[in-house]
């Protein structure tokens, strides 16, 4: 008899252990209450990127005249952009469906909760309204049900003027001025996008840097970025209330009210200060399961405190990442199916590579400069900056530089961070040395591209 398995979540870490178990022949079952690839990814990620790419656009056409061009200026069609991410979201929705169904993946929407120790029951409200109930035998099941946007008891979002994250994908008008609370990935993000629209934009900065989790050096460069485009950093200040207001014209505006007394009014707000797991009213807890602050604390092999319950993705507590999510997912299918028997890699967290698609973006993976000097290891720190690079001269955009780190006596890579464009997709290159244990000879002796900002890479490895 196959082993059942059921999954309970279906985003990248859920479809990916469900495709990946169906390959290894296992009996799948997919429960999901939104969308299928995943609300956070399809509803979060996909649209945000998707907005910024155009923002993105917008701001590339005021450095033409730098290129030889006249500099233009482009209007936004919000009905077009609207279009366009339902476009994507839906082009990858079918495309993950396709790919289940294809697998053998028995789909059912409905609403999950764990009520024995190898039972899940399932809820379902049909066209008419009726609904229905059914309990689904497991060998084995994954709870991957993702986070939402923590909201505070001091804010009330209504969707208009006071927005949470995904209620600007796109907004119904863009705003003239907005604020946005909390200055980790995602702020820093809506920052750019919202500033490349065209908007005035002040982020509430808690502590003394924007991205407190980053390298200082690595934050500057954004910050300088910030400013030169007329963001206003509030530092040191910590939200305390947000609110709708009539000014003295009559006008509706928000205002946000700082823990030091300062406030600012802009017309619209963005909170953007982490997310909470969707673990409630899963039944966890009755079966044995422990959490930790709504999280699923989990063993390297993304098995709860029950073994043959797993979890994996943004609320099992790891980083939260898709890449990080559909590889957990991957490795729970394999462990689902006993491949951990035989040769098996274990994740690595610390050797993640992420991204953050501001303007510059930002990308790094492995050890961080910071904390291996706070730790007392000896590391070699290489830094080159773009300006030196030809490739970044002809782009007409030189921000940033990559910094690789390395292992002084052996010349192994521990990590890197790249500032500039195209971060995201050159980290690749430092990520896969970091995971292979290259050496940064092994990147100076590639023969790289020229002109590429690639290059850089190589001569940071110099």
């Amino acid at each position: 008899m196959a082993t059942r398995f059921v999954i309970i979540g279906g985003g990248p870490a859920g479809n990916t252990a469900a495709t990946h178990a169906a390959r290894l022949g296992a009996e799948v079952t997919l429960i999901e209450r939104d969308v299928i690839g995943g609300a956070a990814h399809l509803w979060d990620c996909i649209p945000s990127k998707t907005m910024i790419a155009t923002g993105g656009a917008i701001a590339f056409t005021r450095r033409l005249e730098g290129m030889g061009l006249e500099q233009q200026a482009p209007e936004v069609d919000i009905e077009a952009l609207t279009e366009r991410i339902e476009s994507i979201k839906m082009r990858l929705q079918r495309s993950t469906t396709n790919l289940l169904s294809s697998q053998g993946v028995n789909l059912i929407q409905g609403t999950a909760r764990v009520v024995g120790p190898h039972s899940v029951e399932v809820t379902r409200t049909g066209a008419d309204g009726t609904v229905s109930t059914e309990v689904i035998p497991a060998d084995a099941i994954l709870i991957a049900t993702g986070t939402r946007p923590r909201i505070p008891d001091w804010c009330r979002p209504d969707g208009e003027r006071i927005l949470v994250t995904r209620d600007c994908y796109p907004p119904k008008v863009f705003p003239a001025s907005v604020t946005v609370v909390g200055s980790g990935v995602t702020g820093v993000e809506f920052v750019h996008m919202f500033n490349s629209f065209g908007a005035k934009v002040t982020l509430v900065v808690s502590r003394q840097q924007v991205l407190p989790s980053k390298d200082p050096e690595v934050a500057a460069v954004l910050e300088d970025d910030f400013l030169r485009r007329g963001v206003t950093l509030l530092k040191g200040a910590r939200a305390t209330a947000i609110e709708r207001v009539t000014n003295e014209a009559g006008d509706e505006e928000v205002v946000v009210r700082c823990d030091d007394g300062r406030t600012v009014r802009s017309s619209h707000a963005v909170l953007a200060i982490g997310s909470v797991p969707n673990t409630d009213g899963l039944g966890l807890e009755d079966v044995g399961v422990q959490l930790d602050g709504g999280y699923v604390v989990i063993n390297r092999h993304c098995q709860s405190s029950v073994p043959h319950i797993y979890a994996a993705g943004d609320m099992s507590g790891k980083l939260p990442l898709s890449s990080v999510a559909s590889m957990q997912g991957r490795k729970v299918a394999e462990h689902v199916m006993g491949l951990q028997k035989v040769a098996h890699r274990h994740l690595d967290y610390d050797k993640a590579a992420s991204a953050i698609f501001t303007e510059p973006e930002i990308a790094d993976v492995g050890l961080a400069e910071a904390d291996a000097f706070a730790s007392g290891r000896k590391i070699r720190v290489t830094k080159v900056p773009f300006s030196s690079t030809p490739k970044a001269l002809i782009n007409n955009d030189w921000r940033g530089f990559v910094k690789i780190i390395s292992d002084p006596a052996t010349g192994v890579v521990l990590g890197g961070s790249i500032v500039g464009r195209h971060a995201a997709e050159l980290i690749s290159v430092i990520a896969l040395a970091v995971t292979a244990n290259l050496k940064v000879t092994d990147i100076m002796e590639s023969l790289l591209v020229h002109p590429a900002l690639s290059e850089a890479l190589a001569e940071a490895a110099d």
